[in-house]
């Protein structure tokens, strides 16, 4: 048992690029006026998440709309394949959310100093602050600005590691107790089901939620 979770999360290094890369094989693409179902559906569900994460940007903010779209889209597609059998997911790992946040992160707050340099200084020191309590206010809100990306990696990895390790837990105690108490199995069977149809939705709506992040945090810089 022991073991099994020590080397459950492990990095397969050989294949990493092909796990990261395959992600985009699996959206189809078309040049036809007339397409599929399938494409139809994809085509639908961008537009639907597009709307979402976009409506409240101006000119420079909805161009970012390809990143951002890009972005749901690989997380999502990660997330998911991560919970075939035998496979892995790239986003249990800090190391990958924290290469996809601090530059998202780090280009918005560039983008602010950059274009509203003023508004993204004064989000440093709340209107109405007592004098005496400025210091050590600039202090809080630019720790708080600058472990941002850390508590969005942390968030996304937590969120499917978590989800993971139930799942993985469910399936070895319902094996064990195949051979140990045939008639109990029912109860963590089911559970190992319910369990999976969560990780499902979570699967998407951390990508949604990483996405929409980064996309509020764009609306205050932009």
């Amino acid at each position: 048992m022991n073991e099994g979770l020590s080397t459950f999360f492990d990095v397969p290094m050989g294949t990493m690029t092909l796990i990261v890369a395959f992600p985009a094989i699996l959206l189809p693409t078309t040049n036809r006026l007339i397409t599929n179902r399938l494409v139809t559906i994809q085509q639908w569900l961008i537009q639907l998440i597009m709307k979402q994460l976009l409506t409240i940007h101006n000119t420079k903010g909805l161009s970012w709309s390809l990143m951002l779209i890009t972005l749901t889209l690989f997380i999502g597609l990660t997330n998911l394949l991560g919970l075939l059998p035998y496979s892995f997911t790239p986003t249990t790992q800090l190391s990958m959310n924290l290469s996809m946040a601090i530059p998202l992160w780090t280009g918005t707050v560039i983008l602010g100093l950059r274009h509203k340099t003023k508004v993204s200084l004064a989000h440093l020191l709340p209107q109405g602050t007592p004098t005496f309590l400025i210091p050590m206010i600039i202090v809080i809100e630019t720790i708080s600005l600058l472990i941002r990306p850390i508590t969005l990696a942390v968030r996304l990895t937590a969120n499917i590691t978590a989800g993971h390790l139930l799942i993985h837990l469910t399936g070895t105690a319902t094996l064990t107790l195949l051979s140990i108490h045939p008639m109990t199995i029912t109860v963590t069977f089911i559970t190992m089901i319910l369990l999976t149809i969560l990780e499902l939705a979570v699967a998407l709506i951390q990508a949604y939620v990483f996405a929409l992040l980064v996309s509020l945090y764009l609306y205050e810089n932009a």
